[in-house]
């Protein structure tokens, strides 16, 4: 098994379950999560540069640009260089995959592929804690009180962009857009899909595919 370095990154559209895997990896492997949305929102708290032009964009439910997350996904890529990682939400577009290929070769990329109804009833179901970015589903992984975030209390919204007559053209477009990231990953060899409607189910082919990179950091499988 290599000892260098594992660079790895999760693909899937909103509402695939990346984030659960993400974390699933990170605790079963000891690789550090890297998820944009948190680096995102750490750069609008601290009022960066970046942060600032990104609120602009998601104030107004658009999308935030190639050059604005590369430039804040490689600041923080740099400072991970004696570090196993694993992307979260990084690259979207090839224009951001090209990027990531100017700092280092990926050796692993997962690919989330859900099929369009399941992402529809998780996303339409999905409300969130703005300042934090975590994430309730009403059905599977309800709060504990209606509405308000377990941690804090402060109330939970549920973004436009989750709004049903809004997922479908949110989905389209994410399909759009990685379509050319996931082609470019699978002729490199490094692109493992797995399809399904729960996590559950897919999460112990996703364990076997990273153990064949990187030893688990405890010998227990995740359940």
């Amino acid at each position: 098994m290599a000892s260098k370095l594992l660079r790895a990154v999760v693909l899937g559209p909103p509402g695939s379950g990346k984030g659960t895997v993400c974390q699933r990896i990170a605790e079963s492997f000891g690789l550090q999560h890297l998820s944009s949305g948190h680096f995102l929102r750490q750069n609008i708290r601290a009022k960066s540069e970046v942060g600032v032009l990104a609120k602009q964009y998601l104030e107004r439910g658009l999308l935030v640009p190639d050059h604005v997350i590369t430039s804040v996904m490689m600041m923080e890529l740099e400072k991970k260089q004696s570090q196993h990682w694993l992307l979260d939400g990084f690259p979207r577009t090839l224009v951001q995959a090209e990027a990531l290929d100017r700092l280092c070769e990926l050796d692993l990329v997962i690919n989330l592929n859900i099929p369009f109804e399941t992402l529809k009833d998780r996303l339409s179901a999905r409300w969130i804690h703005p300042a934090s970015g975590r994430v309730y589903n009403m059905e599977f992984n309800p709060p504990h009180v209606h509405g308000i975030d377990d941690i804090t209390g402060e109330p939970l919204i549920q973004r436009e962009d989750d709004k049903p007559d809004a997922v479908a053209a949110r989905l389209r477009k994410y399909k759009d857009a990685a379509k050319p990231v996931i082609e470019l990953y699978k002729s490199r060899g490094v692109l493992h899909s797995f399809s399904g409607t729960e996590t559950n189910k897919i999460w112990p082919y996703v364990y076997t595919v990273v153990s064949s990179k990187i030893r688990p950091v405890s010998s227990k499988e995740a359940d």
